[in-house]
Order: structure tokens, then C-alpha cells, then sequence
């Protein structure tokens, strides 16, 4: 399966250890020592030196790759074959990599230069005794060996067939029998006939003309039965095996249903999923192929450990359905929305294209699993492994891990047009929080002039207004020059009821997060299957994509970004609609920092006592249609949804419990 490559031409110093004057011709004889067996007890603490994981630094390992020697048996025929081309490029990307060192007394972990990638061009007993008589081999302590096709006919074991000590295995066909967990790393099994180059870029919005297809060849018969049975009821199934006329000599690159043929792996890109079912082997290059077309895999293979299992979340990117579940498939995959199938395409490409797309990759991948158990405090966040990075943030070099501090305050912003007792009651309300500094009112009425300073509320804190030369809503947002704060508290002029015990908690969970939107309301964005299109929920759920900016907490940062970064359509669009503005800033501050809001207590009533339903506009159906409209409207201008979804409320410590007021910093927290 794997293509043999020219070692002769290597210039990079680095890979002096495919070609140095220390490469030898050694012989082995019958009676050269062979391997200890497989210790099949070996866990990270039992088996692995990590007293030999300092030298490089305390963050990183150091790997250190033997010399390339040629082993010949006693008659002078080569024992081993050339190396592959595939495990030349992992050679290659380990010595290429930080982790690389030339020096083996300084290594954290050694790799023999022995091709093992395919069990079936090895020689067993012989590379047990080539890895037996390496010079640090010690039991294959701290040693790495890399199999992607373990086992041979007629068993064909979930594990390399060698006897190799204690040596940790990267390999591409465990099962819970045979994996050794916080060991052994699962890799995939790399397919170098498929060339992701020639496949046409396919959008994961774009509509698919199959729901499911199967491609595999040579599947057992009693899969094969139920597989015909599916074809029967189901015409968006395609069922797709090796053509009639390729008997003789297989071309992988065609697939056949009855006289009809298919190129493949192309094929694969026109059904929403794609199935992996387990063969003679529990792992299956199909996995690969599938992954690589952009098609959900839909794993049926009980027991089979999963490729980097260890850091990768498998259900945002793979259907698994057990064997006896396999006449239901239908009806499992119809149970997915559209909005979950878009989540799954997405995180497939991502994921194959960072993890899975090279030998490179996998190999570093590999190397990096093992480097964040030897040195887990610098390990890489479960976020940083299986979050796709947004290529549209702008990046923004503003926030540190750092609190920003408590003495500074916050800037309250209240928008308002000429409901002025209102305003006041909302000013006055304001003033009560102790980490108040100054209260800007925005005053978006042209036609009427705002009230002589002598009759404004008067709060011991300053107080400015700001008159605006169109009403917007956009003007919320302009980072004027009297917001001498980082932190700016946005209010709508309605928002009575909030408590200062409410106003002060919710500020200091803002510090604690100061790159997201701290608020009270909270909204959910929701996909609609029967129209796919986006709606406004406002709905009282467990689940919340956005903060409303009637009473939200954000960094002054994000006014900059929505006045002078966000994309100029977007804007007109608030302006012109004289809505949405809230949605667009949940909008860009997700974009930007990949975070969902934060909603803060349990309130969830923010009705204003003083007003009527027509002076509502969240009373209005129409009002809602037109929020909804505005989701569909930005996510076609970002093309794509970057809200994130979470179940998460923050509330102060005892805020329920039944103790005293004394022993409450916030004693005023409104309930449902």
C-alpha cells in the first residue's frame, strides 16, 4: 500500500540520519537475540521514563531518530525493504520539528528507523531482533514506533504482530483489547491514493444529492445483506462496490453500481454521509477517504479506538452507530438537523486537514499527544485541539490572561430618544453601583433638544450627554471621547429594574472575562429544518447564543471594531432597519474571539413597568420576523455563523442559599 522512496539524495543536515558515515550493513543471524514481547500492561506511569523528558526544556520533549542501517540474514538478502515514502515524510517532519534532537543520550523518546507502517512487508521475528539490538533500546523504554496496517490473513490482529518490550505504539487499528490507554496513540490510516488536490472545493452549505453511500469493497456478506436490504427502501442511499471489469486489475479510482460507474473518491462528496464499516481489519483506510471528500463518516465498528481519540471530540465529527444498529441507519441519520450536519461537515474538513491529511501531520500529531502527557501543564486545551480557529477574526492583541482592574469602573452608555422620566429612573438606578465611574447618555433625538443640565438627576458621579447628528441605533456604539473606561455598560433607557447588587456582580464577572459580552437578556439563534433559515428565539431556554445590549457589559475595544472594522453592509443594515444593533455586536465579538456571551443571574423578566406594549418593540411579531431576517442577513455577509452556542449562567456564590444577608457580598438578585 505504501510507495518506497530514493533515500540517496539528502541534503538537509537534519537528515543526516538517513545517510551518515554511521550507517551500517549489519547482519543478523538465528541465534541473534530477538525483542521482549509486548507488554500489554504498559501504562504512561508503569512503562515510560519521563526522568529523560527534561533536557530539552520543561515544555517540550526531545525526539531523537536512529541512523538508517541496512539488516541482511546470514545468506546477505536484505531483512528489511526500503523505506516508504510515507514514513519518510514523518522521518522527515520529526527532524524538521522543534522536538527534534541529534543527541540520544539527551532524548525523551527515540524512533528506530524501521519501516513498520505495513505489517505485511515485514519480516516478524527478523525486526524483533533488529529492534532487539539497537543501542538504546533498554526493553523499548521511551521507544516510538509507528503501524498504520497491523495484523495478517487470516486473523489480522488490532496490533502490530512484533515483539516490541515496552515500547509505545502509534498505530492504526486498536481495539479496546489491544489499545493501552494513556499509552498506545491511535493514528489514522493514511490512503496516498487519494490526492485531495483533484477534488473540487465543495461548500458545507451546499446541498448533497445523496443522504448516505457506500464504497467500501470487499465487506462481509452479512453487512453486504442488510447494505441491499437499505438500497431497497431508501433511493438516497447509494451502494457502490468494486466494477465487474476490474476483476484483474483493481482501479481504485472507480466505483460501480450495476453497468453504472462513479469516480472515486469523488463520489463521496455528494452525500451528506458516508459509511466506514469495519473489515478484515477494525481499521479502515476508508475513514481517510471519507474525511478527505468532506463526507460525515458514519462509523460502524464496535470496539475500534478511534484515530487521536485521546484529544479529539468524535461526536462533533463522526456518526458512530453499533453493528446491530445497522438496519436502523436510515432512520439514525435522519434524526440529524441541517444545522447539526453543517457543525459536522465543518469540523470533518478541519480536522482532516490539520490531524489526518499527511503522514507530516500525523506524525506531529502523534508526537504532540505524547508531549502534552509528559508535560501536561503545558499541554494543548481540549478548545485548542478540536476548535476550528476563525479565519475571519481580526485578530486583536488586546486582552491578556490579566483581570482588568477593579479601581478604573465602568462607563454607563444609555441610549435614549425622549423618554426622560424613564432615563431618569434608570440614571438614578445606575448611580447606586459602587464601581460606577461616569454615565454618558446618548441622546439620538434630533428634533427635540435634551433638557438644561440644571434638571438633569444629580448622582455625585459625572454625568455627560452626547447629541447626535442622525438617529441610529449604531450610536450606542461609537467609542466617544467622554468613555474614558475600558469597560462600558450598555443600557437601554427602560431598564429599571436591574438591582445595583445585579449591575456591580455582573461587572466583576466582566473582569474576569473581559473579551465577551456580559449581560442580562439573553436570546438563542435556532436553525428552522423545514425552511433552513436562522431564527430569533426569545424563548426562555437553558441554552443562549447572544446577549442583548439593553443591559450588557463589553470592552471599549469592540466599539472601535463595530464602527470602523465591521463589514460597512452589516452597518447599513442596522441603520436602515433601525433594529439589530444588539445582534450585530454579538455577531462581531463572537467573530472576533470565537466565544459565545455570558449570561449573568437568573433573571429573565425585563419588561419596563412604566411602558405600554405599542412602545415595545420586542412585543411586536413583526418585530421578531424582522430578527429573524437580520440572522440570515448577517450570516450571509460573514458567510458563515459565528455564534456559539452555550448552557452556562454565571451567579454569585450563596445567592440561593439560606444564610444570612451578612454573609452575602450580593444580597439583591432578582429571581425568575
Amino acid at each position: 500500500m505504501f510507495s518506497q522512496t530514493n533515500c540517496e539524495d539528502i541534503s538537509d543536515p537534519k537528515h543526516l540520519f538517513l545517510r551518515s558515515e554511521n550507517s551500517k550493513t549489519l547482519e543478523l543471524t538465528t541465534s541473534s537475540p530477538g525483542a521482549s514481547p509486548r507488554d500489554t500492561r504498559c501504562t504512561y506511569h508503569t512503562c515510560f521514563d519521563v526522568y529523560h523528558c527534561g533536557y530539552n526544556d520543561k515544555t517540550r520533549i526531545s525526539v531523537y531518530i536512529y541512523p538508517v542501517n541496512q539488516y541482511v540474514d546470514q545468506a546477505g538478502n536484505a531483512v528489511t525493504l526500503p523505506v516508504s515514502k510515507e514514513f519518510y515524510e514523518m522521518l522527515e517532519a520529526i527532524a524538521d520539528s522543534p522536538y527534534y534532537t541529534n543527541d540520544p543520550d539527551m532524548a525523551c523518546l527515540l524512533v528506530p528507523s524501521v519501516d513498520l507502517l505495513n505489517q505485511n512487508s515485514i519480516r516478524l521475528r527478523e525486526v524483533g531482533q533488529i529492534l532487539a539490538s539497537l543501542p538504546w533500546w533498554n526493553n523499548g523504554n521511551n521507544h516510538l514506533l509507528f503501524n498504520m496496517l497491523p495484523g495478517g490473513s487470516p486473523d489480522y490482529s488490532t496490533v502490530l504482530e512484533v515483539d516490541t518490550g515496552k515500547a509505545v505504539i502509534a498505530g492504526g487499528g486498536f481495539s479496546t483489547w489491544s489499545y493501552r490507554r494513556t499509552f498506545d496513540v491511535s493514528i489514522p490510516i493514511f490512503n496516498p491514493l487519494i490526492q485531495p488536490d483533484k477534488m473540487p472545493q465543495k461548500s458545507y452549505l451546499e446541498k448533497r444529492t445523496y443522504l448516505l453511500i457506500s464504497s467500501q469493497t470487499s465487506l462481509h456478506k452479512e453487512y453486504r445483506d442488510v447494505l441491499h436490504e437499505i438500497e431497497k427502501q431508501e433511493p438516497r442511499f447509494l451502494f457502490i462496490q468494486k466494477c465487474p471489469t476490474d476483476e484483474r486489475t483493481w482501479n481504485f479510482s472507480r466505483r460501480c453500481k450495476e453497468n453504472v460507474a462513479y469516480d472515486y473518491p469523488q463520489i463521496l462528496q455528494d452525500s451528506t454521509f458516508c459509511l466506514v464499516v469495519r473489515g478484515a481489519r477494525i481499521g479502515q483506510p476508508a475513514l481517510f477517504d471519507v474525511m478527505s471528500a468532506g463526507c460525515i463518516p458514519v462509523i460502524v465498528a464496535d470496539g475500534y479506538i478511534l484515530p487521536f481519540s485521546e484529544v479529539l471530540d468524535w461526536k462533533r465529527i463522526a456518526v458512530t452507530v453499533l453493528e446491530e444498529e445497522l438496519e436502523n441507519l436510515i432512520q439514525i441519520l435522519e434524526s440529524y438537523s441541517q444545522e447539526k450536519i453543517y457543525e459536522l461537515r465543518q469540523q470533518v474538513t478541519f480536522i482532516w486537514q490539520k490531524y489526518f491529511s499527511s503522514p507530516k501531520a500525523i506524525a506531529l500529531t502523534t508526537l504532540r499527544i505524547i508531549n502534552d502527557r509528559v508535560f501536561p501543564y503545558a499541554g494543548k486545551s481540549y478548545e485548542e485541539w478540536n476548535d476550528m480557529p476563525n479565519t475571519k477574526t481580526i485578530k486583536n492583541p488586546l486582552f491578556l490572561p490579566l483581570r482588568p482592574p477593579s479601581a478604573q469602573g465602568f462607563t454607563a452608555v444609555i441610549l435614549t430618544y425622549d423618554r426622560l422620566e424613564s432615563l431618569f429612573k434608570v440614571i438614578h438606578s445606575v448611580a447606586k453601583v459602587p464601581s460606577l465611574a461616569k454615565v454618558v447618555v446618548v441622546w439620538n433625538n434630533q428634533k427635540k433638544s435634551p433638557p438644561p443640565m440644571t434638571s438633569w438627576p444629580d448622582i455625585g458621579k459625572p454625568l455627560k450627554f452626547v447629541k447626535t447628528r442622525k438617529n441610529k441605533m449604531s450610536n450606542r456604539f461609537f467609542p466617544y471621547d467622554e468613555i474614558q473606561t475600558e469597560c462600558i455598560l450598555a443600557l437601554d433607557d427602560d431598564i429599571v429594574m436591574l438591582t445595583a447588587d445585579e449591575l456591580e456582580f455582573a461587572y466583576e464577572v466582566w473582569r474576569e472575562f473581559p473579551d465577551r459580552l456580559v449581560g442580562f437578556p439573553s436570546r438563542v439563534h435556532l436553525l428552522d429544518n423545514t425552511t433552513n433559515k436562522w431564527k430569533y428565539e426569545s424563548e426562555w431556554t437553558n441554552d443562549i447564543s447572544m446577549v442583548l445590549t439593553g443591559a450588557a457589559f463589553y470592552h471599549k475595544y469592540f466599539s472601535y471594531l463595530y464602527t470602523h472594522a465591521m463589514p460597512v453592509e452589516l452597518k447599513t443594515w442596522v441603520d436602515e432597519h433601525m433594529n439589530c444593533e444588539d445582534i450585530a455586536m454579538n455577531f462581531l465579538m463572537s467573530n472576533v474571539t470565537g466565544k459565545a456571551a455570558i449570561k449573568v443571574t437568573p433573571r429573565k423578566k425585563f419588561k419596563c413597568p412604566e411602558c405600554v406594549n405599542t412602545e415595545m418593540l420586542s412585543s411586536d411579531l413583526g418585530h421578531m420576523i424582522e430578527r429573524s431576517d437580520c440572522i440570515n442577513q448577517f450570516t450571509r455577509i460573514y458567510q458563515s455563523m459565528p455564534l456559539k452556542s452555550i448552557e452556562f449562567r454565571a451567579d454569585p456564590v450563596l445567592y440561593k442559599d439560606d444564610f444570612p444577608d451578612v454573609l452575602k457580598k450580593y444580597k439583591d438578585i432578582g429571581m425568575l
